[in-house]
């Protein structure tokens, strides 16, 4: 695996990065008008057309070796600096939700049922920005940058799918030597932290998330007659229960789980007592072995309580993304990049993991990096009481693009080596 980057002293940096700074914030509307029309069209997931014709747009005139993927609307846009060096690579993802917009932006959603309501719009303004920016200092960058503009991070895996299309496979530069990816960084916009601030952690930093489907098989008849039947619908009530018992009663607090049905489907008709009733949900976990764990008792629960009753229970566990795992020492340098651009007061190092998932994963289980958040609670709205990501009224404060854009430009400069002022 890949060198991770060393924090560079602070008597050794040139005073604040007071440049990236006044350079992002004279990007701000750019990336705020990139931002806005894609959350007008929000398209779902791996294939974008006008989003990719958007970001194409955007980053039109740039110095950059665009590849555009085949099994995906993902691009990979690469940047060459004139003086010879490793490469970095930023990530911004680019879909949206399945769902209605309420929130009454003048650049609301013109898409039925659908929504860009995990500010992955902003992802895309900041990461092109970031572009803009990066290609201004093209002779003085030591090395390149990767943009990653990335399909399908909403449950369609579209990371991995640009893997395996050969993402990381960056040719050699044009003098025949080598510029291995070293190091990736993606940034992550939330309602729920104050614009402007920023925060991770080394390790597991978000969680896997597995989809969970439990089908009891009972007996049906008249809802008179219920012991002429097999009910399953009691059954049913007792799995979601007893899995409650699972998560709190058989796993470390420490290296938590969450098992949460989201959905009991059974019967037709208010006097017939059904054949089958069904538990859906989610499964999420912050190790590999918790993940495991949770499976396997999942199952010994549901199928022994079923069989306890004479009936049978079938237990499907579709595996999803896996857990998103922060290299540390990138982590701690993102830290101490996002406290030259911020301050200090501004930069939380989280005690705990995110339960959230993201296919940033994929990506860090292959390269050195980190994921980090950054608050975009609305101006005057408290981020306690601000609708959260994934919420049909969730918006996002677009000044915090200039700080993303600042921190992902600055990511890449400081990983190359180069001195900021």
């Amino acid at each position: 695996m890949a060198s991770t980057p060393k924090i560079q002293p602070a008597n050794e940096r040139h005073g604040a990065t007071t440049g990236v700074i006044d350079q992002a914030t004279g990007m701000l509307e750019y990336a705020r008008s990139i931002r806005r029309d894609l959350h007008t069209w929000p398209e779902i997931g791996l294939d974008l057309p006008k989003t990719r014709d958007r970001v194409l747009t955007a980053l039109d005139g740039l110095p950059l070796d665009i590849t555009l993927h085949k099994t995906t609307s993902g691009i990979a846009a690469l940047l060459t600096g004139d003086k010879p060096g490793p490469t970095v690579m930023l990530r911004g993802d680019m879909d949206a939700l399945p769902m209605p917009e309420d929130t009454g932006l003048e650049f609301s959603s013109r898409v039925e049922n659908a929504m860009h309501a995990c500010g992955h719009d902003t992802h895309v303004g900041m990461l092109a920005g970031a572009a803009r920016m990066l290609s201004e200092r093209k002779a003085d960058l030591p090395g390149r940058v990767l943009f990653m503009f990335q399909p399908g991070e909403e449950g369609y895996g579209g990371a991995e799918y640009m893997l395996d299309e050969g993402l990381l496979n960056v040719p050699k530069r044009a003098d025949g030597s080598d510029s291995p990816i070293t190091a990736a960084y993606a940034l992550h916009i939330t309602s729920s932290m104050p614009a402007g601030f920023l925060g991770t952690k080394g390790g597991p930093i978000m969680a896997s998330s597995d989809r969970l489907d439990i089908i009891i098989t009972g007996k049906g008849g008249h809802a008179s007659e219920p012991f002429r039947t097999l009910d399953p619908v009691p059954v049913a009530s007792e799995i979601v229960l007893a899995l409650q018992a699972l998560v709190t009663r058989r796993h470390d607090i420490f290296d938590p789980t969450v098992v949460t049905i989201t959905r009991m489907i059974a019967g037709t008709a208010y006097n017939v007592i059904p054949e089958t009733a069904r538990l859906e949900g989610t499964i999420r976990a912050v190790s590999a072995a918790t993940r495991a764990k949770v499976h396997e008792g999942i199952k010994r629960i549901a199928e022994g309580i079923a069989n306890a009753h004479d009936m049978n229970a079938e237990v499907i566990i579709d595996l999803g993304y896996p857990v998103t795992v922060n290299d540390g020492p990138s982590a701690d340098f993102a830290l101490d990049v996002a406290e030259s651009i911020v301050g200090p007061k501004q930069v939380a190092k989280f005690p705990n993991p995110v339960m959230g998932a993201e296919d940033f994963s994929y990506v860090l289980e292959k390269l050195p990096g980190a994921m980090l958040f950054l608050g975009g609670t609305p101006n005057g709205m408290d981020p306690r009481k601000s609708p959260p990501n994934h919420s049909n009224r969730v918006d996002f404060e677009e000044d915090a693009m200039t700080t993303g854009m600042a921190v992902y430009t600055s990511l890449a400069l400081r990983t190359l080596g180069v001195m900021l002022d």
